[in-house]
């Protein structure tokens, strides 16, 4: 039985699509654009762009001045924010009823009318910024470099999932002006673009008010949009590879990863996930057990995957080993654990609680207007339908032991794997940045 919200969809003659979710509850309305553009769908040698551009949306439009974006709606009362994965660009903000018309007025004059105060002035001042943060969240922090070593070891180089959004600071350095202009209007059209508005709001009233707004905004000619073919599916890693790196770490930690196959709505997407929080998800699972519960090898475990859409995902198993444990034989314990779960499958009480773990957490992303207004825009922009949020706990459901099985068999199999070592520099003086086999 699905979700009781109420989900509308409408498609403006641009073709922008807009989602209604109406919910007077409280006076507070979340505006939500996602924009089908992300670091997938970067160029070689331009790596960061998309990320880049977040940046540059909150340097001014044509009727609005650099930084009054942010001040016009924080003086509202608003929350507001923009972040850049994989798959997408999304920009938010949640605001009181009564500033919702300045909210789309904002949005639609920077999605719209960006270019004229695209400068050279504000592109080389973000650039600045991006290569900043870049340095300060990825390249000097303890293991802050691990997502993209990671992504750089599952997938082949060349593949739209091997680097990361923050991109390379070479690409950063290489990029100009003109680049930005061509990557707005390339991606930036209605449509590219979900608008979702969540809260208090009449389907009617927002409906009206979208095409009021962003109604006029149109695509340029299709010799300018970029198009993008996607990768075929990856089939799981044909046997284990691996990358040590002897970095300015406190601990020792493994970084185990699968090949998965794309999200969607499959037995073997799903199933695969609850695998995942079996072996180590859930407060006394598996590897938790195994690991630093009863043998004090790890301080401590966790899984998390990416679901991505073009046709492969990412999951992987991550392990912070106590002093003077043997990593070797960390990895064999996890190893015969994804075996055995391959070959017998979930305990009825495992399947039990992954569910309930899979659930508590869906029911609390929708709790909230911002994350709820987010989830259904992933549905909408991803999937094409922002009524997949209302049915997730409904396909959950049908996951049988049988798929958990199935898929730790298939994509969890310990040949599948690809490992990433961070070894405390201290300990290995002399010792090679990064070796790799």
């Amino acid at each position: 039985m699905p979700l009781p919200y109420e989900i509308q969809q409408v498609r403006l003659p641009n073709g922008l699509r807009v989602v209604i979710n109406p919910d007077p509850l409280v006076p507070l309305v979340a505006v939500n654009l996602w924009v089908g553009v992300g670091s997938r769908h970067e160029h070689p040698g331009r790596t960061g762009f998309a990320h880049l551009f977040e940046h540059l949306m909150f340097q001014g439009s044509a009727n609005v001045a650099e930084g009054e974006h942010f001040a016009a709606l924080m003086a509202q009362g608003a929350r507001l924010n923009a972040t850049t994965s994989f798959d997408r660009t999304n920009y938010f903000e949640t605001v009181p009823t009564g500033a919702l018309e300045l909210a789309l007025w904002l949005e639609a004059d920077r999605h719209g009318n960006l270019l004229p105060a695209l400068t050279q002035e504000n592109f080389d001042n973000q650039r600045d910024v991006v290569k900043e943060e870049k340095r300060q969240r990825y390249d000097n922090v303890p293991y802050g470099t691990w997502m993209a070593e990671l992504c750089a070891l599952v997938f082949p180089p060349g593949h739209p999932y091997s680097h990361v959004p923050i991109g390379s600071m070479a690409d950063l350095e290489s990029s100009c002006l003109e680049d930005a202009h061509a990557f707005y209007t390339a991606h930036y059209r209605p449509s590219n673009t979900v608008l979702t508005l969540a809260g208090d709001v009449t389907v009617d009233k927002a409906a009206d008010l979208a095409a009021t707004y962003f109604g006029h905004l149109t695509d340029p000619d299709p010799a300018l949009i970029s198009t993008h073919t996607d990768s075929p599916p990856l089939p799981p890693i044909a046997s284990p590879i691996r990358s040590c790196i002897h970095a300015d770490v406190p601990h020792e930690r493994l970084y185990i990863a699968f090949r998965l196959p794309r999200e969607d709505t499959s037995r073997a997407y799903l199933g695969a996930t609850l695998a995942l929080d079996a072996l180590g998800g859930l407060g006394m699972s598996r590897l938790d057990m195994k690991l630093v519960r009863d043998t004090a090898l790890a301080n401590s475990v966790s899984v998390s995957w990416m679901g991505l859409t073009e046709n492969t995902s990412l999951g992987f198993i991550t392990v912070q080993l106590e002093e003077g444990t043997d990593p070797a034989h960390v990895e064999d314990i996890i190893c015969a654990e994804l075996e055995a779960l391959g070959t017998h499958g979930p305990t009825e009480d495992e399947l039990t609680s992954s569910n309930a773990f899979a659930e508590y957490g869906w029911l609390s992303t929708l709790a909230g207007l911002t994350e709820r207004a987010d989830a259904l825009n992933h549905y909408a922009t991803l999937h094409g339908d922002a009524t997949g949020a209302a049915h997730f706990l409904d396909r959950l459901a049908l996951i049988t032991s049988e798929d958990v099985t199935a898929a730790a068999r298939h994509w969890l199999n310990p040949p599948h794997r690809a490992v990433l070592h961070y070894i405390p520099r201290a300990r290995t003086q002399g010792q090679p940045g990064k070796e790799q086999a």
